[in-house]
């Protein structure tokens, strides 16, 4: 069977990542978190000690990481910095907040999407999420889900993670947090997450984990066979 290239985009504690994973391992395609392309840009220029708050410095050394480094990804989706694999590093507090810092840079953002687009742009059998995969990294993909569910199922599914990682989390705390993201990402400046027309929404509030899986599968199968 054909493979195409799939985006699955929508609001935070939606399940993009969790739904995004298994179809990669069902379908035998690639799955590709954009946050880990953040993630490694962080790495990065976090090794080499420089205030993250100097753009213009930022600037400088993404150009270096951009003409005299390189960001690349296999099919276990582990990433690598210059062929190191820094998967586990790249998961570090220290680098998720500096990742989420230097993601409201309008030139990382532009570095990201330019090096996800050229291993996704001409090949086939990608799986991406991400808050603007559907328009602004992957728009070209022959599949286009937007992943909705109401805050208050986002903020029931929020809590049962952590608990299971064994964290207690208060739900209207939880609950103010998501609805203070969704703000946030509707309205920024940049690249604000909305739903692109040619995307199919699939509201999963009431939704089990396997139905969405299931109901994306029939999509992509559907879109295989009739081109």
């Amino acid at each position: 069977m054909s493979r195409i290239n799939i985006a699955i985009d929508g609001p935070s504690g939606a399940g993009k990542s969790t739904v995004s994973n298994e179809l990669a391992k069902r379908l035998g395609y690639i799955f590709v978190n954009t946050g880990s392309f953040y993630r490694a840009v962080a790495f990065y220029l976090l090794n080499l000690n420089i205030d993250l708050n100097n753009q213009e410095l930022v600037k400088q050394h993404l150009h270096d990481l951009a003409n005299k480094h390189s960001i690349t990804i296999d099919n276990k989706e582990h990433i690598y910095l210059n062929g190191q694999n820094i998967t586990n590093e790249i998961r570090a507090d220290q680098i998720s907040k500096a990742s989420s810092k230097i993601a409201t840079y309008p030139f990382i953002r532009e570095y990201v999407v330019n090096a996800i687009q050229s291993i996704t742009k001409t090949s086939k059998g990608y799986i991406m999420d991400g808050r603007d995969t559907t328009f602004r990294i992957m728009p070209f993909a022959e599949v286009k889900i937007f992943l909705t569910a109401s805050s208050e199922e986002r903020t029931k599914r929020r809590i049962k993670q952590n608990e299971e990682l064994g964290y207690i989390t208060d739900y209207n705390t939880v609950l103010s947090e998501i609805k203070a993201r969704d703000f946030q990402d509707t309205h920024r400046l940049v690249d604000p997450l909305h739903k692109v027309e040619d995307a199919i929404e699939i509201d999963c509030t009431n939704m089990t984990f396997e139905e969405v899986v299931q109901s994306i599968i029939e999509i992509v199968n559907q879109k295989v066979l009739n081109g």
